[in-house]
């Protein structure tokens, strides 16, 4: 396959930074200092010293893979709720209005207690759909989302610390947020689909941060400033995080927010473990909050959950 050629990893372009003193708290603010420069650069950081266990990284994947593997009568009767809960089929995403429909299948879920009840107060989020067929999937993902879960919020820290504001800023309202989780498969891409499809299509993430953690497969690619595409391989033992659009709103365009795609040319199935932070829905986005009262920014303030049900409805079919 010809197409979606990329120039070798660079990691001048996508560093890998170690977070175990921000996480420990040994030196937070070295930490910090590095992701805030990463965050101009593309938005693109490899971060090792997450903490997140090995086999509870194994169980989610195996879990994952065994749910994709299965029929698709199986896994309709866990179809996408309208709360953006379940299974969502090929063709099911696209990310630009002109694009070629998605060739990944995911799975999402969200918060949850400990009794498996989940927030049913807004348009992005309801109880989580877990499927009869796997019955020892909701204990995996749930224990890799909490975990997963834990690491943005250090990372979030990281970032109010970078811009020298409190280290609980980004966080004030997360108590109830609207992160979710997804597995997301891609099937073996045939070459004669042609050079416009791709597993996820160019897009940048909706949200405030996207914490991804890669199989050993391969095939995302990040845009650089000249236009050209650089390869982000995965790095064994470390997640990869990214801006998302609504941290970059937040900070007026300071921590960039950089297109993607994922092309599956390995002939290999592909699963990604996915997590989308993003706060309370009535969070305000507004960059004042970060610069200043008499700050200028280029876009008015907007709440997370508004700006969310905007960018969905775009996105999804179902929606």
């Amino acid at each position: 396959m010809a197409y979606a050629q990329a120039k070798q990893f660079d990691a001048s372009l996508i560093p890998v930074i170690d977070i175990t003193p921000l996480r420990d708290g040994t030196d937070p603010v070295g930490v910090a200092k590095a992701l805030h420069a990463a965050s101009q650069d593309l938005g693109f950081i490899y971060i090792q010293g997450h903490g997140i266990p090995e086999e509870t990284i194994e169980a989610a994947r195996a879990s994952a893979m065994d749910f994709f593997r299965a029929s698709e009568a199986d896994k309709s009767s866990v179809a996408v709720s309208t709360k953006h809960r379940g299974w969502l089929g090929q063709n099911g995403a696209k990310m630009q209005d002109d694009a070629k429909a998605d060739l990944k299948e995911s799975y999402i879920w969200g918060c949850q207690d400990d009794d498996g009840k989940a927030p049913d107060d807004h348009h992005l989020r309801g109880a989580n759909k877990w499927p009869e067929f796997a019955p020892a999937m909701e204990k995996q993902a749930m224990a890799y989302f909490d975990s997963v879960h834990e690491v943005a919020h250090h990372l979030m820290r990281g970032f109010a610390l970078g811009l020298d504001l409190e280290e609980d800023f980004f966080l004030r309202t997360a108590s109830k947020p609207l992160s979710r989780a997804s597995y997301v498969y891609y099937p073996q891409q045939p070459e004669d689909l042609g050079e416009e499809q791709f597993g996820v299509g160019p897009h940048t993430d909706f949200g405030v941060l996207t914490v991804l953690c890669q199989d050993s497969v391969g095939g995302l690619q990040v845009e650089d400033i000249n236009g050209d595409w650089v390869h982000a391989p995965p790095i064994e033992g470390t997640l990869i995080v990214n801006v998302g659009d609504l941290l970059s709103r937040w900070t007026d365009g300071a921590y960039k927010s950089t297109v993607h795609r994922v092309v599956n040319t390995s002939g290999r199935e592909r699963l990604s473990l996915v997590l989308a932070f993003d706060p309370d829905p009535d969070t305000q986005i507004d960059a004042r909050e970060v610069f200043g009262e008499d700050y200028k920014p280029a876009e008015e303030a907007i709440s997370c959950g508004d700006y969310l049900v905007w960018r969905f409805k775009r996105a999804f079919s179902y929606r």
